[in-house]
C-alpha cells in the first residue's frame, strides 16, 4: 500500500493543494503576530539609555546617568524570561486543547501588556523599573506562546511542496517588526527634538532631559499593540487545522467539513482510516519510543536554536554598545537625550534594513529549493566568518574612516543568521514531531531558544564591558570587552554547525507524516528518520 493510500484524504488533499487566499491569509494573521513580538522584544534596546537619563542621571556628574547593571539586565531580560515560560506552557496548551483555542489567549495577553508597559507608575525610578518589568514579563509570556502556535498552524495548514516558504514567511515578519521598531523610534524622537529642542548635556545637563522624553519610549512601547489588535478578529475566524482534530482530537468529519470550506473541495470522511492510522500511536513525550524515535531531532533542534540566539539576542542587546565603540554614535555627553535616541535607532534600522530584512526574505524565496539543513549550515559558517572578520582585526574597525566597513560586516553577521539558523531553527520543528506533541516539541526549541537569548542579554551586558576598568559603564565591573565576546559568539556559531550536521533532519518535499511516522508502522518511520539525516548529509 503506498503513502497515499495510507493517508487520510483530508491530509492528502492538504498536501497537495494549490497556493491558494486562505494560506496568505493564514501568513499574514499568524506573521502580524510575530511584527508584534520582534516590535516589542526589541523595541526596548532603543529606549534603556533613554531610561538611564531619565531616572538616573546625577547633574552633578560629567556623563549623563545609565540603568544600573542589574536594572539595565532585568529590564532588556525580563521579557525573554516570561517568553521561555510562555513557550513551554502554551506549547504544552496547544496540543492539549487546541492551536486555535490557544491562539486568541497569547494576542489579548500581549495587546493588555504592551499598552501597561507604556502607563508603568511614575513615582519614583524603582517603582517605574519594577512595574515596567512586570508587565515585560507577562508581554514575553504571550508572546512566548506565538512561536510554536504560529509555527504548528502555518505548517499544518500549508501544502509539502511550499510548506518552508509559508513558514518562513511568517517568522520574516519578524524583521518587519523589527525595523518597525526602528522607524517609530526615529520618527518620535525626530518629532519631540523639534517640538522640544534641548542642547547637548555637556553644555546644559539639566536641559538636555526635556520633561516630555519620558513621554518617548511610552508611546513606543504602546504602539507594540497595534498589530496584534488589528489582526485579532481574523485569529479568531481561523478554522482549527484539520490535522489536530484528525490525528489528535481523531475527529474524521470535522476536519473534512473544516477543510472542505476552506479548500472548496468535497473530501470523503474516513473514520475507519483514520482508526487504523491513529491506533497504538499515542506515545508520550517522556516515553522510550518517543526517545528512540525522535530524541536525537529534538536534541537538535533544541541545541542549534540556543546556539544561534546566544549570537543573535546578544547582538541586537549590546550593538549600541558596539556602535558606540567604533564611535558610529557620539559620546553620550555630546548629546541630548532625544538626539542620542534618534542616533541609536537609525543605526539599529539600517542594520535592520540592509541585513536583517533582506537574509529573512533570502530563506523564503529559497528555503523550498536548497533546502532546511543546507541553509542552516550555510548560515551557522558565515556568522562564524564574519564574526571572526570583526574580532580578529577589531583595533582596526575602530579607527577613524574605517566605521562603515565594520558596520557592513556586523550586517552580514545578521544576513547570515536569518539566512540561516535564526529562521530554520523556527522552521524544522514544526514539520518533524508528530501532530500531538508538535506544538509541545516546538515550544521546548523555542524555549532552549531563549535560555541562549537569556544568556546572550544578561551576560554579554557584563562580557562586553572594557577590560580597562577607566573605560568601564558606571556600576560595572570589567569584562572581556567587545573583541573577545565577539569570539565566544563565533565559537558558539562554529559548535552550531557542527550540530545541525549530526543531529538535524532534511524535511524539504515531505509531508507531515513522513517526517513525524504518523503514516507509517514504527519500524518504517525510525528508519526513514534516519534515512532523512543520513540523505541530508550525504547531500551536502
Amino acid at each position: 500500500m503506498g503513502r497515499q493510500d495510507q493517508q487520510l484524504q483530508v491530509l492528502n488533499a492538504l498536501d497537495a493543494a494549490k497556493t491558494q487566499w486562505y494560506h496568505f491569509t493564514a501568513i499574514v494573521v499568524a506573521g502580524m503576530g510575530f511584527f508584534t513580538d520582534a516590535y516589542d522584544l526589541f523595541c526596548i534596546s532603543l529606549v534603556t539609555k533613554l531610561l538611564g537619563r531619565i531616572y538616573y542621571t546625577d547633574l552633578s556628574k560629567p556623563n549623563p546617568g545609565t540603568l544600573p547593571p542589574n536594572v539595565a539586565a532585568a529590564v532588556n531580560g525580563v521579557a525573554l524570561c516570561g517568553t521561555l515560560a510562555g513557550q513551554l506552557f502554551f506549547g504544552w496548551l496547544g496540543d492539549k486543547l487546541g492551536r486555535k483555542s490557544v491562539y486568541g489567549m497569547t494576542l489579548m495577553l500581549m495587546v493588555i501588556c504592551s499598552i501597561a508597559s507604556g502607563l508603568s507608575f511614575y513615582h519614583t525610578p524603582t517603582s517605574v523599573m519594577a512595574t515596567l518589568c512586570f508587565f515585560r514579563f507577562w508581554l514575553g509570556f504571550g508572546i512566548g506562546g506565538d512561536y510554536p502556535l504560529s509555527a504548528t498552524i502555518m505548517s499544518e495548514y500549508a501544502n509539502k511542496k511550499t510548506r518552508g516558504a509559508f513558514i518562513a514567511a511568517v517568522f520574516a515578519m519578524q524583521g518587519f517588526g523589527i525595523l518597525a521598531g526602528g522607524i517609530v523610534t526615529l520618527v518620535m524622537s525626530t518629532v519631540f527634538q523639534d517640538v522640544y529642542p534641548a542642547p547637548a548635556y555637556e553644555v546644559n545637563a539639566a536641559a538636555s532631559i526635556v520633561p516630555q522624553a519620558d513621554y518617548v519610549w511610552r508611546i513606543i512601547l504602546m504602539l507594540g499593540a497595534l498589530p496584534a489588535i488589528l489582526t485579532y478578529y481574523w485569529r479568531m475566524k481561523m478554522p482549527e487545522t484539520a490535522r489536530y482534530t484528525a490525528l489528535v482530537a481523531k475527529n474524521a468529519k470535522k476536519a473534512s467539513s473544516d477543510m472542505s470550506r476552506v479548500l472548496q473541495v468535497d473530501i470523503e470522511v474516513e473514520p475507519d482510516k483514520l482508526e487504523d492510522i491513529t491506533r497504538g500511536k499515542d506515545y508520550g513525550l517522556f516515553s522510550m519510543r518517543f526517545v528512540k524515535r525522535h530524541g536525537a531531532h529534538l536534541l537538535g533542534t533544541t541545541a542549534t536554536w540556543f546556539l544561534v540566539d546566544v549570537a543573535y539576542y546578544s547582538q541586537n542587546l549590546f550593538q549600541k554598545d558596539i556602535f558606540t565603540s567604533i564611535h558610529w554614535i557620539p559620546k553620550a555627553r555630546t548629546m541630548s537625550a532625544l538626539e542620542e535616541v534618534f542616533r541609536i535607532s537609525r543605526a539599529q534600522t539600517l542594520i535592520a534594513l540592509c541585513g536583517t530584512v533582506p537574509g529573512y526574505w533570502f530563506t523564503v524565496f529559497l528555503i523550498d529549493v536548497i533546502g532546511r539543513f543546507k541553509i542552516q549550515l550555510l548560515g551557522f559558517a558565515g556568522m562564524t566568518a564574519f564574526m571572526l572578520g570583526l574580532a580578529i582585526p577589531y583595533h582596526h574597525w575602530t579607527m577613524p574612516g574605517n566605521q562603515v566597513f565594520f558596520v557592513v560586516l556586523y550586517g552580514f553577521t545578521f544576513f547570515f543568521a536569518n539566512f540561516g539558523p535564526n529562521a530554520t531553527t523556527f522552521i524544522v520543528p514544526a514539520e518533524i514531531f508528530p501532530a500531538r506533541l508538535r506544538s509541545t516539541c516546538h515550544g521546548i526549541s523555542a524555549a532552549s531558544g531563549k535560555a541562549g537569548a537569556i544568556i546572550g542579554a544578561f551576560g554579554f551586558l557584563y562580557a562586553a564591558q572594557p577590560r580597562d576598568m577607566a573605560h568601564v559603564d558606571a556600576g560595572y565591573k570589567p569584562g572581556i570587552g567587545v573583541r573577545f565576546s565577539l569570539f565566544v559568539l563565533a565559537g558558539c556559531n562554529l559548535l552550531g554547525f557542527l550540530l545541525t550536521w549530526m543531529l538535524v533532519p532534511e524535511s524539504k518535499g515531505k509531508s507531515l507524516e513522513e517526517m513525524s511516522g504518523e503514516a507509517d508502522d514504527e519500524e518504517a518511520s525510525t528508519n526513514g528518520a534516519n534515512a532523512v539525516n543520513l540523505s541530508g548529509i550525504q547531500m551536502m
